[in-house]
This record gives C-alpha cells, sequence and structure tokens, in this order.
C-alpha cells in the first residue's frame, strides 16, 4: 500500500465502526473492519477523538470565476472546501463571465480553473431561452446537468426559462438523458409579493413567499412527468412543498431535492433587521420550518444537503443600509457545512452516518460519480477527517473564503475538520492539486 489509514471510527458503507483503509495509486484497495495490521509506504492512525469521514461532495457551489473573481475565485473557493472536509465540489454555471450555456463559455471556465483548484471541480451547463441547440453540445463535453431559473436570476446575462421554455428544454434534456436542476420560485408570485426593500427581516421574507416556491414546484414535477426527465429541486426552503415531492415520487416522477445548511441551521424569527449576511434566495423561514425540513431529510424526501454557496464582496451585502431589497442574496458557506450541520444534527438525534449519507454518498449519486462520497473499495481516497466533540466559534477572517463575510460569523460550532486528503495525499493549500472533472469519468 502507498498509504494505509487505521481509526478507531469510520463512516465506511457497513457504518460507523474501527476500520482500516488500504490505499494505491489514490484509489481504495482495501477496506478491513477493525484496527488491524496492514503493511503500507506511510501509516496514518488518527487520534481517539478523531472519525474518518469520506471527502464531502457539495454540488451545488457558485465559484464566480472568471469574471466575478472579486467575489470568489477558483484558489480560493477549493482551499475554503478542503479546509472544510470537501473534496468534490460541483460549479455552478451562472455568476462567471460568461456563464456556461455554451461550450465555448465552458471552455473558458476550465481554461480558468485550469491549475488552480485545490480539489476536485466538476461543472454544470445552463438552460436559458435561445441556448437549447447547445445543450446536447455541452452534455458531450461531460457537463452534470443543467440548471435553469423560473424567474429572474440575480443577473442579466443567465436569464430565466418559461412554462414552455422549461418543458422544451427538458425534452431535450430527456433526449440524451441529462439531469435538469431548477431554482424554483415562481416569477408571478414573487412579483405579485410587497416589496423587499428595507433593513426588516420580516419584509424580506414576505417578498419571497412560500407559496412561490410551492407553485413553481408544481411547474416542475408536472412538466418532469410528461416529459420523462430527471429533475432536482434546489435549496428547497419550504416545508409545504414536501408532500408535494413526496407524492410525485409515489406516481414515478424522477425528482429529487436538496437543501442547505443555512434552512438548516438559522431561523426567521432571530434575524436581525439589517442583517443582510443572511438574505439568500429563497430565504431562511421560521423555526416551525426548520423542523419539518428536518423530518424531510428523516423521511428521505430530502435527498442531500450542500452549501449553495453563493459569496460577494462586502459592499454588495450593503451593510451601509442594512436593505435586504438592494443587498445580494447568498450565503458564504462552503468552509462551515460539515459542522454547521453536525452542530443541529446530533442535538436531533442524527449521526454522523446520516450526515455522511445526506453530504457525500447521495451528492455523489445524484450526479454519477461512482468514486466519489464513499469509503469503499474502488473510490477514490478521498478522507476527512472530523473531531465531532471538538469545537469552535467562527471568524469570518480566518476563513479561505475570498471575502469575510458569511451568516456564521460568531457562532459556535460542534466538529472541527482536522484535515483533508484528495486521492490519498493531504490537501495543504499550498499545492493545488485538484483535478478537472467530466461526468462519466469520476
Amino acid at each position: 500500500m502507498d498509504l494505509v489509514v487505521r481509526a478507531a471510527r469510520a463512516v465506511t458503507p457497513a457504518g460507523l465502526g474501527p476500520a482500516t483503509i488500504g490505499v494505491r495509486d489514490g484509489r481504495i484497495v482495501a477496506v478491513e473492519a477493525g484496527v488491524v495490521e496492514m503493511p503500507g509506504a506511510q501509516v496514518v492512525e488518527l487520534a481517539a477523538d478523531e472519525v474518518l469521514l469520506p471527502g464531502l461532495v457539495d454540488t451545488h457551489v457558485h465559484v464566480n470565476d472568471p469574471g466575478r473573481a472579486e467575489w470568489e475565485g477558483f484558489e480560493t473557493a477549493t482551499r475554503a472546501a478542503a479546509a472544510g472536509g470537501v473534496t468534490t465540489i460541483v460549479d455552478m454555471p451562472l455568476n462567471s463571465l460568461p456563464p456556461t450555456v455554451d461550450v465555448a463559455a465552458l471552455e473558458v471556465k476550465r481554461k480558468a480553473a485550469s491549475g488552480r483548484v485545490h480539489v476536485d471541480v466538476g461543472f454544470w451547463g445552463g438552460a436559458i431561452p435561445g441556448n437549447e441547440g447547445e445543450l446536447r453540445g455541452l452534455h458531450d463535453e461531460g457537463v452534470f446537468g443543467f440548471k435553469c431559473f423560473l424567474l429572474h436570476s440575480g443577473v442579466d446575462e443567465f436569464p430565466p426559462l418559461d412554462a414552455a421554455g422549461l418543458e422544451s428544454a427538458m425534452r431535450e434534456l430527456k433526449s440524451f438523458d441529462a439531469q435538469m436542476i431548477v431554482h424554483a420560485e415562481d416569477s408571478d408570485a414573487i412579483d405579485a409579493a410587497p416589496d423587499p426593500h428595507g433593513e426588516k427581516y420580516r419584509d424580506f421574507l414576505g417578498s419571497r413567499p412560500r407559496g412561490a416556491e410551492n407553485l413553481a414546484i408544481t411547474h416542475v414535477i408536472e412538466a418532469a412527468r410528461r416529459t420523462g426527465v430527471r429533475a432536482h429541486i434546489l435549496h428547497l426552503s419550504s416545508s409545504d412543498a414536501l408532500p408535494l415531492i413526496a407524492s410525485a415520487r409515489r406516481e414515478g416522477v424522477a425528482l429529487s431535492a436538496e437543501t442547505c445548511p443555512h434552512y438548516l441551521s438559522f431561523i426567521a424569527e432571530e434575524i436581525r433587521d439589517g442583517a443582510t449576511q443572511f438574505k439568500c434566495c429563497p430565504p431562511i423561514r421560521e423555526a416551525a420550518n426548520r423542523e419539518l425540513l428536518w423530518q424531510g431529510l428523516a423521511d428521505g424526501v430530502i435527498d442531500t444537503i450542500v452549501s449553495d454557496h453563493s459569496p460577494c464582496t462586502p459592499e454588495l451585502k450593503r451593510f451601509d443600509t442594512g436593505d435586504f431589497g438592494l443587498a445580494w442574496g447568498g450565503i458564504s458557506s462552503l468552509q462551515l457545512g460539515l459542522p454547521a450541520i453536525w452542530t443541529q444534527a446530533r442535538q436531533r438525534g442524527f449521526s454522523l452516518v446520516d450526515v455522511v449519507r445526506w453530504m457525500a454518498e447521495r451528492p455523489a449519486a445524484q450526479v454519477g460519480m461512482t468514486r466519489k462520497g464513499k469509503l469503499e473499495v474502488g473510490a477514490d481516497a478521498d478522507f476527512c477527517v472530523f473531531a465531532p466533540d471538538d469545537a469552535f466559534v467562527v471568524d469570518v477572517a480566518k476563513l479561505a473564503h475570498r471575502n469575510p463575510v458569511s451568516a456564521y460569523d460568531q457562532r459556535p460550532l460542534a466538529g472541527v475538520v482536522r484535515g483533508t486528503w484528495l486521492r490519498g495525499e493531504p490537501v495543504t493549500g499550498d499545492e493545488p492539486r485538484g483535478t478537472l472533472l467530466t461526468r462519466g469519468n469520476c
């Protein structure tokens, strides 16, 4: 073996227990139950308070590079990912310039990322009005699926699909078995809602009603039912939609759903007026809604937890005015997802096995990554060394994100990531060793 890792506690497909992992040429070639002798050029023994997890897979990250690299960039985003135990990310097609809506734009993004990433990086394509003829080419070039919006995305260069456009794009994707992932808020419902401007969080919450999310999800379900495409609901925040999703699945609709650490951690009742670091779309909702989202995870209606890391510069958060209507909507959390979720999960009786299922195994499976998100023979030797009983207080100045802005600032969190390994080698943040991934080859 090139590397042997011995852990008194590891999360493998068999559950939580002692394990010894053997690695050769960056892949796991042996998994033995128990802490046993196994010869290797390098032997690493975890401390008694540490647990070996598979590297996490975050399929919802806005890197914004090239074009808006002052918001975030490949170097900083992937350092932050590694610091949080994330070894694979999939980058969203918008907020970068150009957006990833044709093969030429994908090549621009790959060039920007090449040689600069500390973890493995894949890419989503985008579905916008007028680019239906580009979708097959992007698919053939290895994107992991296609994202669309049903309302204004926040940037003019990535416009939304209307109902006819959504169904037409879905039919095109079905022809080559690609996945459509959807920002599901209904534009008409949002337009009819109260004005979002001002510093009162309850007014911002009223401007993005859960009915807009529920209605859009209904449209996605019906379009997926008619076309047969695989559809995925992004960043679910409205617990009202859980019965809709469960019912559609029972009826055979190929539908999955994700939620995010901020919807599972924060509650609207505790967000101060003017605290625009908490602005995201759809918004953080009330305490009762949060508990129902946790129940949705327990019931298996929600499949995955991903960051929706959507950073910006401090100026764009409009801390000068605290105006939720003017501030950029997005939570910076790529480095903090694991401890944020573990803090909440352990209080509700969930285990690290559950967390790994939500944040590693299922995200990898959703995008067809067969070698990621699990500690088993044949998988990449991507590891997260996690101390679940350690704790820390978040200091944004010490995060690896490009800008010191996060809703988690000064929040105490349980669980510390003490090490991250990519294909059998520790990620130090000094030398970029990540690779650019293509669908079907990871």
